[in-house]
């Protein structure tokens, strides 16, 4: 199986923690060029150990797209083409989807599919030249089963599996785009996730933690290791074949086909 990237160079959104940072971690190991993107400098700096010499990162916030079109624009003229494209953001708040804002879903809906589609048209013309592209978005299995308590993230996360599917239909020969759907995951935004569901209920975080194992057939929690190891597959030449799906990584919790 060819699962090299030697000689491509990958841009990892999110890439300073998490599944974001994991994911780097295995592009890295395969070959790839990668430059990591996040708002936090001192973050990124302290991702970059183990991505070997030509690791890179950029500054920049999914929240101001100005700034981030001019930092990706930057970056395509100082290190080249980009040949993958992570897109990986934090999600929304929890709470109610019927308690939300318009200035909330407005704010996740910039943050995630805004911000995403920027990405897509900034370095989309780097692969059609090379004739070869990969974008894999990382997204929730909510794209599937809505998940209580996180109203404003599941119409987001529908919204991109739209999106996503739509350009699956419009990208040319050799450049795929497919999402990948964590279930539950050890990152610091499910431990946020846990913290409040506990104060709501008025019990602990391991208690959420242990209810979470259990809806899972797996019965745990992943690590992000195991995300990024889907997102090099389909990164990789090996997933040259796979274009416009939704890869539910979850441990069997999705109940859904």
């Amino acid at each position: 199986m060819n699962d090299s990237l030697a000689g491509r160079h990958a841009l990892v959104c999110g890439g300073s923690a998490g599944i974001g940072r994991a994911a780097a971690g295995a592009l890295a190991a395969i070959g790839a060029k990668v430059t990591l993107l996040a708002r936090r400098e001192d973050k990124l700096k302290a991702a970059l150990v183990g991505l070997g010499p030509e690791a890179a990162y950029v500054v920049a916030d999914a929240d101001d797209r100005v700034a981030l079109g001019v930092a990706v624009d930057n970056l395509l003229a100082e290190r080249g083409p980009v040949h993958v494209l992570v897109n990986n953001a934090g999600g929304p708040p929890g709470g109610k989807l019927v308690d939300a804002s318009e200035a909330d879903l407005l704010a996740a809906f910039g943050r995630h599919v805004l911000a995403s589609h920027l990405l897509v048209q900034k370095v989309l013309p780097g692969m059609v030249a090379a004739g070869w592209g990969r974008i894999v978005n990382v997204v929730s299995t909510s794209v599937y089963e809505p998940i209580p308590g996180l109203g404003v993230s599941n119409v987001v996360r529908a919204a991109m599996g739209g999106w996503s599917k739509t350009l699956a239909g419009e990208l040319p020969p050799g450049v795929t785009i497919n999402n990948v759907l964590p279930g539950y995951t050890a990152t610091d935004r499910l431990a946020e996730i846990g913290a409040a569901a506990a104060a709501r209920q008025g019990t602990t975080t391991d208690a959420i933690a242990r209810g979470w194992a259990a809806q899972t057939p797996e019965g745990r929690i992943a690590e992000p290791a195991e995300i990024a190891a889907a997102i090099a597959f389909l990164a990789s030449p090996a997933g040259s074949f796979v274009r416009g799906v939704s890869l539910a990584v979850d441990g069997g919790r999705t109940r859904s086909i």
